[in-house]
């Protein structure tokens, strides 16, 4: 069970990559968030941490900052990353 989570926070973290690789660096700055290169940095190490170390044993801890950090960015910055740069809808 635990294989299966570490695989879907995975994916979730690629999917972060990806998503931050695509949008334009001011985006991120318009939105009062950290730096492109800092978000991609943080995902790239964060998605990695979940591949190698996994939620069992000692890199539990580590794994579950990485996840926290992975969903922060899905949560918080992605919508207004979108938002942003999509404009109003009005």
């Amino acid at each position: 069970m635990l294989l299966v989570i570490q695989l879907l926070v995975f994916a979730v973290g690629v999917w972060a990559v990806v998503h931050a690789v695509r949008q334009r660096p001011d985006a991120f700055t318009a939105v009062d968030k950290l730096t492109k290169a800092k978000w991609l940095a943080i995902l790239a190490v964060s998605a990695l941490v979940i591949l190698f170390l996994g939620f069992n044993g000692s890199g539990f801890l580590l794994s579950l900052i990485a996840s926290v950090a992975v969903f922060v960015y899905q949560a918080d910055v992605r919508p207004k990353i979108d938002e942003v740069q999509r404009g109003s809808r009005w």
